[in-house]
């Protein structure tokens, strides 16, 4: 297969010297490592365990925590940029960071300081891996209608109940779960940290899926789940809170997966164009072609300066939420059309698996679709600019 990682040189603002050698050391392991083995893996819908214990080795399972519990203490702007030069080499492992990320923020935002020393640094270390139960088979967009149950015993309380639509359902070491504690609709959901190995988790069998298939996405049952109550985070019926706050980080996480895809995309079809010789001339030559890669960079220089912008509000500790919503949005739309459009330059060449642009465009599709529909991001921005 031709090389295509790392062909266009992002040349990124970075905040710091340490942040810039971050990004080099990452940029070489998801060029040297991670690119060569995707094609393989995801046509045989094989998970690389194995490469999220390397970087969880490289502490890169924990960019945006506190050093006291394990993390790396930078900044969203610098951990974005990992998600996104990772996805850039192989979606899976890129989501699958964003998403172990996901699964940690509600410990490390809303827990207590015993409950952070006990968990976080397993959690951060690089051993464990995590995922994030919200969905259910009834409840996706409205997330509010969640039927799972945590009803409260003597010492703690039992969770019964199917989640739906799990990343690394089956993979994972712990599983943060959304569970309804009273009938108050939002006011009655709380959240939970549930082992994997705890008596009553079981994962189905993982999804079928057009695209990601290397990213393992099933249901998870919970029957009669027994959690202690310092396993609760956050206050009785506080979990529809803590959810919206982890999904505006987590969105950030997929409009950087979004970019990383879009610009893995763009590498294969300018390199194509550059060598693809029709009527005497690289076809890159004709404005038909020249123009659609004109555009599918600006899209992307677009992209990223979005979701870095939104970024910095986070790390400055500013509201981000319409912005996260825009970020997740414009991105993921970006990649569709990115991948769109290099398939389209490749011709019949981008339609079949000699080049990676078939799967680029199929792998785009999901990220319209996890952490809210797009049009349910619309429906957060039009909200938020009607109150504003």
């Amino acid at each position: 297969m031709p090389g295509y990682i790392g062909q266009v040189k992002v040349e990124r603002a970075l905040p710091t010297t340490e942040a810039a050698e971050l990004l080099d050391l990452v940029g070489d392991v998801a060029r040297d490592t991670l690119a060569p083995r995707a094609a393989a893996a995801e046509r045989e819908s094989k998970f690389p365990r194995d490469a999220f214990m390397t970087l969880g080795r490289m502490g890169l399972l924990g960019l945006p925590y506190p050093e006291d519990h394990g993390g790396s203490a930078q900044p969203y702007e610098v951990y974005l940029q990992v998600v996104e030069e990772l996805s850039r080499a192989w979606l899976t492992v890129g989501l699958g960071v964003s998403v172990h990320t996901l699964s940690c923020f509600p410990l490390a935002r809303f827990g207590t300081d015993a409950q952070r020393a006990r968990w976080l640094p397993g959690m951060l270390g690089g051993a464990l891996l995590g995922a994030y139960c919200l969905s259910e088979p009834d409840s996706g967009s409205d997330a509010g209608a969640l039927r799972t149950r945590a009803d409260q015993t003597d010492d703690g309380y039992l969770l019964d109940g199917t989640k739906a639509w799990i990343t690394h359902a089956g993979q994972a070491d712990f599983y943060t779960v959304m569970a309804r504690t009273s009938d108050d609709r939002t006011h009655g959901i709380s959240c939970f940290l549930v082992p994997a190995e705890t008596e009553g988790v079981r994962a189905g069998p993982p999804e079928h899926k057009m695209g990601l298939r290397g990213s393992p996405t099933g249901q998870l049952e919970l029957s009669g789940v027994r959690a202690a109550p310092d396993q609760l985070i956050g206050g009785p019926g506080q979990g529809f809170t803590i959810a919206l706050a982890a999904l505006d980080a987590g969105r950030l996480g997929i409009a950087a997966c979004a970019v990383g895809l879009a610009q893995a995309a763009f590498d294969v079809a300018l390199e194509y164009a550059g060598g693809r010789r029709q009527f005497g001339r690289p076809i890159g030559d004709f404005d038909g072609v020249g123009f659609m890669l004109a555009d599918m960079a600006t899209g992307i220089e677009a992209a990223r300066a979005v979701y870095l912008a939104a970024a910095r509000r986070a790390d400055a500790g500013v509201r981000f939420s319409m912005q996260a919503a825009m970020a997740k949005l414009f991105c993921s739309d970006t990649a569709m059309r990115v991948t769109t459009d290099a398939v389209q330059v490749l011709g019949g060449y981008g339609y079949v698996e000699d080049y990676p642009v078939e799967r680029y465009l199929r792998e785009a599709k999901a990220l319209q679709i996890v952490e809210g529909t797009n049009q349910v991001q619309r429906l957060v921005i039009s909200r938020q600019l009607r109150r504003e």
